[in-house]
C-alpha cells in the first residue's frame, strides 16, 4: 500500500473541509471515530455476513469495496489528526469469520477511542485491513477505489454537501 500517497490525499481532503466549515481538527476526532464504527456497519450491512436469518446474498463488490474505501478515509484523517501514521505489519493472526472480524475490529476502535496510542492506532489498521483480505480486495482494488472516491468527496464538498 502506498501509505504517503494515502495521507497525503487525505490531508488534502481534511485540510479543504477544515477550511470550508472553519474546524479545528481536536474537535471533531470522536466525531470521525464515531463515523469510523458507523462505516464499517455499513460495510458489515453491505457483506451480511452477520444476517444468519436471510438468504439474500451480499451486495456487489464494488458496493463493498466503495463502503470498504470509507473506512479507509477515516483511519487516514484520525491518523493525521493525532499525527500517528500506520505503515504495515505483521499480519494479525485471526480467523477469517468476516462477523469475528467486525466484531474485533470494533473492539479496537473502543480500545484506540479509550487510548490513542500508535500500537492501538495500528490494532484498528491491522484488523480492518484483515476484513480487506477475507473480502478478497487487493491492494491495487483498494488504491484504486480510494482514489476514486476522494475525487468524490472533493467534488462533493466543493458543491455544498
Amino acid at each position: 500500500m502506498n501509505w504517503t500517497k494515502l495521507y497525503d490525499m487525505q490531508l488534502e481532503l481534511d485540510r479543504f473541509i477544515e477550511r470550508e466549515n472553519n474546524i479545528e481538527k481536536q474537535e471533531v476526532t470522536d466525531k470521525k471515530i464515531l463515523a469510523l464504527l458507523v462505516e464499517a456497519g455499513e460495510l458489515a450491512n453491505e457483506t451480511r455476513c452477520f444476517k444468519f436469518w436471510s438468504k439474500k446474498g451480499p451486495s456487489e463488490r464494488s458496493v463493498i469495496l466503495e463502503e470498504y474505501v470509507d473506512g479507509i478515509h477515516f483511519l487516514l484523517s484520525i491518523g493525521l489528526d493525532l499525527e500517528l501514521r500506520y505503515t504495515d505489519q505483521a499480519e494479525v493472526h485471526s480467523g477469517s469469520d468476516l462477523s469475528d472480524l467486525f466484531l474485533d475490529f470494533y473492539h479496537s476502535v473502543t480500545q484506540f477511542r479509550s487510548y490513542q496510542s500508535q500500537f492501538n492506532y495500528d490494532g484498528m489498521w491491522d484488523r480492518y485491513l484483515k476484513i480487506g483480505t477475507v473480502l478478497g480486495f487487493s491492494v491495487e482494488d483498494v488504491m484504486s477505489a480510494y482514489t476514486e472516491k476522494n475525487e468524490v468527496n472533493i467534488k462533493r464538498q466543493q458543491e455544498g454537501y
